[in-house]
């Protein structure tokens, strides 16, 4: 088997980006109980590169010339220690070859790479779905190669070019005497990777990982041998579900989506009449690295009568429903559709209907049946989810009955809430759905702002995710509910009795408090938009809440946070006449220096705990440092 056939034009070198360099090295150190993946990765690429021909010649049936029929062709040379992948696909230019072999145009290639490099350290087991995420398949070719050329003819061009690197931080690109379309990825195999030369193991990793392939994959390990076809060479989606293992749903799953953990849920469906397509969908176990990736492709791939049309496929799903995995094929989408005339097609927005409701259907049955490993999923997925409950009208019914909580206080246990059961244990008498927002649930769970709803039995939802602070504003009610912030005032709770009234501490007389009230704003004057006595605490001193015609506390740090507000609004300051310290604080005996000490260390207090900064911390801390040695005095 030859190498390459150069013209005299003398090759271009090229450096690698930086972060090129650096995944190639991991490349090669951190995957190498893993290297079946690198023929999973460029058998991908030469079956999407004969999918872009058959896409590009519905427009150019010229580019097909007399090679009409795709296929891949693995041939082996023993000798030569050499393992060639080719395909008649749509080839690619000097330009391309420089471009999407010598550099990563993605912004998240640096990401990439730090997860990966915590793989190579040895601390955590390498994460293979992270190469096809990242559309950096190609470099795992250096997992088994010491030197690798790439021998392109673009469709519709006579002109070949070879690309060549042995990894190191350089690359070549010269002429090639190559006048066939399509590419050729050679493998200079290392001489640990002398097991892909054999046909056993070459054919047990293309049923493993490649199977479904629709394009037929052809293996020749003699050049007197003709090739044989090692696939089952069909399009999985077009074959009878009885037909079909559960092994081949994984495998083409893993392909699909670049993963490497199994599907949740497979939904495999062919729909007839009015409307005809079929679907292969899956639903991930794990998280996808590119989740909240804004440089995200959905995975789906959508084809028209068993021709690839493209993987960007926005107008096909929900942004919500980024997660799905597979394909759609239709029957009625006219094979010249462009990309751009998808916005505008009907069948399109048919189409995205269909699939939604499905994808949704399917994750109502798992959260009736399987309640466990729907709230496994949930953790997972269901901020996404919450996305589709802010910014999507049409779904926002059928996603409300999916949301799940972390609840407190009432019936609550360490069991996920949906809305309608928090509303099937409601105490009777309650009108609204009571929940706090912030950054972590343990710490919702035991803020003074909801004492008073865990002493009376009601139970109050935990809402840990950014989101929650946009989608709840949105809904405003549920089943006649309407959901109720606890930390804004106005929330009357003297409807319901404390459950455990044994040992309650009393209350000062309602006169006392009303000068401790008085005394409390003299002091703190512009400081608080007022102070109010609280019906809410049971044990701390006081709370801030925001006005009852204000802005969620949660809502407006996070705008802050994102430069959207200047400056946080005055709060209420909310005491609590049982506890002991506001109490002692209504005694003739403290001067106003002492009282007025206390009232501002409460107030900061009461800031740090609803996650606001202290006004001043020297003052804080002067303070504290008096209070506490009047205290020890």
């Amino acid at each position: 088997m030859a190498a390459a056939s150069k013209e005299s034009s003398p090759a271009e070198r090229h450096q690698f980006e930086a972060e090129v360099g650096q995944l190639l090295d991991l490349m090669v150190n951190a995957l190498y109980s893993q290297r079946d993946v690198f023929l999973r990765e460029l058998v991908s690429n030469a079956a999407d590169a004969a999918d872009r021909l058959r896409y590009a010649a519905l427009s150019k049936p010229e580019l097909l010339g007399d090679n009409p029929d795709p296929k891949i062709l693995l041939t082996v040379d023993p000798e030569s220690r050499v393992l060639e992948i080719e395909d008649n696909g749509i080839g690619m230019s000097k330009a391309a070859l420089a471009k999407d072999l010598g550099t990563i145009a993605r912004s998240g290639t640096r990401t990439f790479v730090e997860r990966m490099a915590k793989s190579a350290d040895g601390k955590q087991k390498p994460d293979l779905s992270l190469i096809g995420q990242f559309g950096v398949g190609f470099y795992s070719a250096f997992m088994v190669a010491e030197h690798v050329e790439v021998e392109s003819v673009a469709a519709g061009t006579a002109k070949g070019w070879v690309w060549s690197s042995d990894g190191r931080g350089s690359y070549e690109i010269a002429r090639t005497g190559r006048t066939r379309r399509g590419t050729c990825v050679r493998l200079h195999l290392k001489e640990d990777a002398k097991e892909y030369l054999e046909e056993a193991r070459l054919r047990h990793v293309v049923r493993t990982w490649s199977d479904h392939v629709s394009v037929p994959i052809e293996l020749r390990v003699s050049r007197d041998q003709q090739p044989q076809v090692i696939n089952t060479a069909a399009a999985l989606w077009t074959r009878p579900k009885k037909d079909i293992t559960p092994e081949q749903y994984v495998s083409f799953y893993r392909d699909v989506g670049h993963s490497f953990d199994e599907p949740w849920i497979t939904l495999h469906n062919r729909a007839e009449g009015k409307l005809s397509y079929i679907t292969l969908l899956f639903i991930p176990t794990e998280q996808p690295l590119d989740l909240y990736d804004p440089e995200r492709r959905r995975q789906l791939r959508l084809f028209v009568k068993r021709v690839f049309i493209t993987d960007r496929t926005d107008a096909l799903i929900p942004p919500w429903l980024r997660f799905v995995r597979g394909v759609v094929d239709s029957e009625d989408l006219s094979l010249n559709v462009s990309r751009e005339m998808l916005q505008q097609d009907p069948h399109v927005a048919r189409l995205r209907r269909s699939i939604t409701r499905r994808v949704l259907d399917a994750l109502k049955k798992k959260a009736e049946k399987e309640p466990d490993a729907y709230a496994r999923f949930w953790r997972i997925f269901g901020p996404v989810l919450k996305e589709g409950v802010y910014d999507d009208d049409e779904w926002r019914d059928k996603l409300l009955e999916l949301l799940r909580f972390r609840s407190a206080g009432g019936q609550a246990t360490d069991e996920l809430v949906s809305l309608s059961g928090y509303v099937g244990r409601m105490k009777e008498g309650q009108s609204e759905i009571y929940y706090i927002s912030g950054d972590d649930p343990a710490q919702l769970a035991e803020s003074p702002q909801i004492e008073g709803f865990r002493a009376r039995g009601l139970e109050v939802l935990l809402l840990s995710d950014a989101v929650d602070d946009f989608w709840v504003p949105r809904v405003s009610e549920y089943q006649g509910k309407s959901l109720r912030s606890v930390t804004k005032g106005g929330i009357d709770l003297s409807g319901f009795e404390p459950e455990q009234q044994d040992g309650a501490p009393d209350e000062a007389p309602a006169g006392d408090v009303d000068r401790l009230i008085t005394r409390f704003k003299t002091v703190l004057g512009d400081e608080v938009a007022d102070v109010v006595r609280s019906d809410q605490l049971t044990e701390s001193p006081a709370v801030l809440v925001a006005h009852k015609d204000g802005m969620d506390l949660q809502v407006e740090k996070l705008l802050q946070r994102h430069g959207q507000l200047q400056a946080l609004s005055r709060k209420v300051l909310e005491i609590n006449p049982a506890n002991e310290l506001i109490r002692a604080l209504g005694r003739d005996d403290v001067n106003d220096q002492e009282f007025a000490d206390a009232a501002h260390v409460l107030l900061d207090h009461a800031r740090l705990v609803a996650g606001e900064p202290v006004s001043d911390l020297a003052q804080f801390g002067r303070r504290t440092n008096r209070l506490i040695g009047r205290g020890l005095g």
